[in-house]
C-alpha cells in the first residue's frame, strides 16, 4: 500500500477518507492490543515495539474494554440511562457500546464520535441499531467539543432535556496539557441535563518503581515518533476530571477493580497496571 490510501476492501471505500498508512495511529494500535485485524505495517511496528517494552499493555487494553462493557450495563441498568456519547469509540470490536446498552434497554440511543478516517469507513457495524433505538456516527475531535455538541447527529439523536453518559475511555491520555484536556471536559458536560454521567478511563503515571516507569517513557517516545502525544497522568490528576461531579461507587479505581462482579472482567492481582478509571454523575 501506499502512504496514504484507503483500504480498499473497507466498507464504503472508493469516497471515503484517504488514510495516511505509513504512520501508526493510536485506534489501530488498540484494535492490535485487542487482537483485531484493521490495522496496517506501521500500526503493528509500532504496537509491537511497545508490547515488547511494556506488556502489561495488553492486560489494560483488555481490561479498558471490560470496564466500558461493565460501566454502560451499570448506568444502563441501574440509573436508567438511555443516551450515550461515545467518544473516541474506535474501530469496532463486538460488543460495542450501543450493543450493551440495548441488550439492557432496546430504546438506548448512541452518538459514537472518532478522528481516526479508517473508524469513519467501518462505521456501519457502529449503526446497526434495534429497532426500537437509534445510533449515529460523526466524525469529529475531541480537541474540538463544539464541532461534536453542535452537529446535527447529536442533536436529532438525543433528547438534550435527558440525561447522557459522555464515554472518554482510553481517550485523554493522548490529549496534552497544552490542549487542557480538563477545559474539553467541562465544555463536553455542559449542555447536559442534570443526572448525566461521566465515563473515563486513563493511562496511569503513577508506577510503582523506577525500571517500570523507565519503560512507560520509553513507550510514550513510541507514540510521540509516531506523531502521537501520549500522556499519562497520576490518580490526583485524573480525579480532577471529576470536580464537581458524584463519582459513584467504587469511586475512582483500577479499570480491572470497577464492580468487577457487574460483568466481564479478569481478576488480577492487585497491584497490577491497568488505566484509572471513574464513573461520575452531574447534579
Amino acid at each position: 500500500m501506499t502512504s496514504a490510501q484507503q483500504d480498499p476492501e473497507a466498507p464504503g471505500s472508493g469516497s471515503g477518507p484517504w488514510i495516511d498508512t505509513s504512520r501508526p495511529h493510536a485506534a489501530r494500535m488498540y484494535d492490535y492490543y485487542l487482537g483485531g485485524k484493521t490495522h496496517y505495517e506501521a500500526d503493528v511496528k509500532a504496537a509491537e515495539a511497545v508490547v515488547a517494552t511494556l506488556p502489561e499493555v495488553v492486560t489494560a487494553a483488555r481490561a479498558n474494554r471490560d470496564f466500558m462493557i461493565r460501566a454502560t450495563r451499570t448506568l444502563a441498568a441501574e440509573y436508567g440511562v438511555r443516551q450515550f456519547l461515545d467518544i473516541g469509540s474506535g474501530i469496532p470490536t463486538a460488543p460495542n457500546l450501543h450493543q450493551v446498552a440495548q441488550a439492557v434497554a432496546p430504546e438506548a440511543r448512541i452518538v459514537y464520535t472518532d478522528n481516526d478516517p479508517i473508524v469513519l469507513q467501518y462505521a456501519q457495524a457502529l449503526l446497526r441499531s434495534t429497532p426500537e433505538g437509534r445510533t449515529a456516527y460523526l466524525h469529529a475531535d475531541v480537541t474540538d467539543p463544539d464541532s461534536i455538541l453542535r452537529s446535527s447527529e447529536l442533536r436529532t439523536t438525543f433528547d438534550l432535556d435527558r440525561p447522557v453518559a459522555v464515554s472518554v475511555n482510553a481517550l485523554l491520555h493522548f490529549v496534552t496539557d497544552e490542549a487542557d484536556p480538563y477545559r474539553i471536559v467541562s465544555e463536553l458536560l455542559r449542555p447536559f441535563a442534570p443526572g448525566s454521567f461521566l465515563c473515563l478511563s486513563h493511562g496511569i503515571a503513577d508506577l510503582p518503581d523506577d525500571g517500570t516507569a523507565e519503560r512507560a517513557d520509553n513507550v510514550i517516545g513510541i507514540y510521540r515518533r509516531g506523531g502521537t502525544a501520549f500522556v499519562p497522568r497520576t490518580r490526583e490528576q485524573v480525579a480532577l476530571f471529576f470536580e464537581g461531579l458524584e463519582l459513584i461507587e467504587p469511586g475512582l479505581t483500577m479499570a480491572h477493580q470497577w464492580r468487577l462482579g457487574n460483568g466481564p472482567g479478569k481478576r488480577l492481582p492487585p497491584g497490577a497496571l491497568t488505566l484509572h478509571v471513574g464513573v461520575g454523575r452531574k447534579p
